[in-house]
């Protein structure tokens, strides 16, 4: 596994409909923390996971569909512990929503009923 960190000095907004969108590969993390300042995101192809923290990103590159698992699950037990909310929103795209479910990170899609 990789991790870049880095820093931009931007809004969330900038990676919502940029480098993290839809059109990338990309599903959004949503977290009770989500605000104009905070974010997560994630692509089931490139088993990468980005956050972005008030200019602060770290870019994650799993090196296997495990690794990339693990680091959701991580994320999942931190985000229902401390603000009660976490899943994968894949924006209504049946692409995206296939790939998470092939790697098996179902669990992690709102809604998602096997």
């Amino acid at each position: 596994m990789k991790i870049e960190r880095s820093f931009c000095n931007t809004e969330r907004y900038h990676f919502d409909f940029g480098p993290c969108s839809l059109k990338n590969g990309f599903a959004q993390i949503d977290t009770g923390s989500d605000a104009w300042y905070f974010g997560n995101w994630a692509n089931p192809k490139t088993l990468e996971i980005v956050s972005y923290a008030e200019g602060d990103i770290t870019r994650t590159i799993c090196d296997t569909e495990e690794e990339f698992i693990a680091e959701l699950e991580k994320m999942q037990r931190f985000h229902l512990k401390n603000d009660e909310k976490f899943g994968i929103d894949t924006l209504l795209n049946d692409d995206l929503k296939l790939a998470f479910i092939n790697i098996g990170a179902a669990k992690f899609l709102w809604g998602y009923k096997e």
